[in-house]
């Protein structure tokens, strides 16, 4: 397989020399005030955009924000995890900006993570697989198609088949959720089964299977079906990390979420492969870190350039 995500991943972080991932998850009202200004968003008594009555410059700012973070963060790490959920809220506007900025991400010489965390079952799962793996029908042109998707597999094997298949055929990635960052995950993912497995690792054995397959493993020893995991305690997330040998981790949670460099670790082979960490807030939004601020003024450029390098380097210092 040419297109072999799991090989691209591992060859992309070894070039880098991290494997950091910035998550772009765009908040209007979190911009720049330049850039809410410079597109004439007007800004309220509390100092917040009114911003939901020009839903054309609204979306313009949010792209010309995105361009700015691809072309700094591209220096620094080899992957950008792009949520579609920021985008669909200005319905087709939003969407037609997401793929122009993942497009954009890719010519920059990112993987592009599409976090999109689709599910469902039979033909409607086969869609959901054309629209986010494939690309539009009759689109010759799939740079505007991640690279990889973010999956929920609590439909089963009905709902994640479909996507194996595609990524079978395309090289694309998939990342399936399995232990979540979320405070309440453990109301679900954490219960116990009379055997001592939790309904995560129960899932992570099931990941295996997918990931397991001859034809969706490259010459790196991955397979094209990844994972996510956030890590929690010690014991718990090293026996995760066995059950899916085969599976690169993407690991959320880091910086804003309180994630450590301690707690990461364990998501990495002994090897120091087999994992890529997310991290959103803390470098998409340094500009509003008094560290970053106080060092840079209102360059806001240079605060996240700045904290995109200290996040690079923290994540290479996990990897050694």
């Amino acid at each position: 397989m040419d297109d072999h995500f799991g090989d691209r991943l591992v060859q992309a972080v070894r070039e880098k020399g991290t494997a950091g991932c910035v998550g772009f998850d765009p908040v209007l009202t979190k911009l720049p005030l330049a850039i809410l200004q410079e597109y004439g968003l007007r800004l309220g008594d509390d100092g917040l955009p009114t911003c939901l009555t020009d839903v054309a410059a609204a979306v313009r700012a949010i792209e010309i924000y995105g361009a700015a973070l691809i072309e700094i963060v591209a220096k620094h790490v080899p992957v950008i995890k792009i949520n579609i959920a920021y985008f669909e809220v200005f319905y087709e506007a939003g969407i037609a900006a997401y793929h122009r900025l993942v497009k954009l991400a890719r010519d920059a010489g990112l993987l592009v993570i599409g976090d999109v965390k689709r599910s469902d079952i039979g033909h409607t799962a086969a869609q959901y697989a054309q629209a986010q793996m494939r690309g539009m029908v009759g689109e010759a042109n799939t740079n505007a198609t991640p690279d990889a998707i973010t999956v929920n597999p609590y439909f089963g094997s009905d709902g994640i088949d479909p996507f194996v298949e595609v990524s079978r055929d395309t090289g694309r990635g998939l990342f399936v959720l399995v232990q979540t960052s979320n405070p309440s995950a453990e109301q679900f993912q954490g219960l116990t089964f009379a055997d001592g497995d939790t309904v995560c690792q129960k899932m992570a054995k099931l990941v295996d299977g997918w990931a397991n397959q001859e034809e969706l493993i490259g010459a790196s020893g991955f397979s094209t079906i990844g994972a996510v995991v956030s890590p929690r305690d010690l014991p718990s997330t090293e026996y995760i990390r066995s059950l899916m040998p085969r599976s690169i981790f993407l690991v959320p949670g880091f910086g804003a979420q309180g994630r450590s460099v301690d707690e990461v670790v364990r998501c990495f082979k002994d090897d120091g492969t087999g994992a890529i960490v997310a991290a959103s807030r803390s470098v998409m939004y340094a500009y509003a870190n008094d560290a970053y601020a106080g060092a840079h003024g209102d360059d806001w450029k240079s605060c996240i350039d700045h904290a995109c390098r200290d996040f690079a380097g923290q994540i290479k210092s996990v990897m050694a």
